[in-house]
């Protein structure tokens, strides 16, 4: 193998298994265990891999209601908005959008009462101006990551 391509396959190794061994990633790549160690070490200093954690089914822990949250906020205050919701055990993700909302938020919920206590508290809020909120029906795909191209 060639270190051009490394820090793309190793990437690709460890979406395969995050919990593959130094020794085993060494392995599968042909290289050395310090070579691997040393790429992963600056991919990780980089913040191309920001950790190694498991992927959770939150349905089967009792969070059956997923909401998208969508949210239009006064400008001055989307920096605090967004934080707040960062900072929400519950939203797994938000994201400052383009288009009719300024934020959509991802929540999990264990059921409806949870869902609506949590969208109070964020009504409450002045700076928040409209929300739209849609619960899930069926989920298709979710935590989905996809492997990087080896460049020729």
């Amino acid at each position: 193998m060639t270190y051009e391509n490394l820090d793309t396959e190793l990437v690709n190794a460890l979406l395969g298994d995050g919990r593959a061994s130094l020794r085993s990633l060494a392995d599968d790549l042909d290289v050395s265990v310090t070579t691997v160690s040393n790429h992963l070490a600056d991919l990780e200093d980089e913040g191309v891999i920001r950790g190694y954690s498991p992927t959770v089914d939150y349905n089967a822990l009792g969070y059956d209601v997923t909401a998208v949250i969508q949210l239009k906020v006064d400008g001055s205050a989307l920096p605090d908005i967004t934080d707040r919701l960062r900072e929400h055990d519950q939203m797994i993700s938000v994201y400052e959008v383009t288009g009719d909302h300024d934020i959509v938020a991802i929540g999990k919920f264990e059921d409806t009462d949870d869902m609506n206590d949590a969208i109070k508290t964020l009504l409450a809020d002045a700076d928040i101006r409209e929300s739209n909120t849609n619960v899930v029906l069926n989920t298709v795909s979710e935590h989905e990551q996809f492997e990087l191209d080896i460049e020729d």
